[in-house]
């Protein structure tokens, strides 16, 4: 179903690409490829994140 602008329901959002910025890095294991971030993620569990850096 399509909503239509300016109507207040609850929409599609799974193909947006979503920036989250000020996310701290909490540890690094390297071996299992495992990157500990403190901060909301967006997404659900299982699904592949983005990290990258200045």
């Amino acid at each position: 179903m399509r909503v239509l602008k300016g109507v207040r329901m609850a929409g599609r959002m799974g193909s947006d690409k979503i920036t989250v910025k000020n996310l701290k890095v909490l540890q690094v294991n390297a071996d299992e490829n495992i990157l500990v971030v403190s901060g909301a993620v967006p997404g659900r569990k299982g699904t592949v994140v983005e990290v990258y850096g200045s």
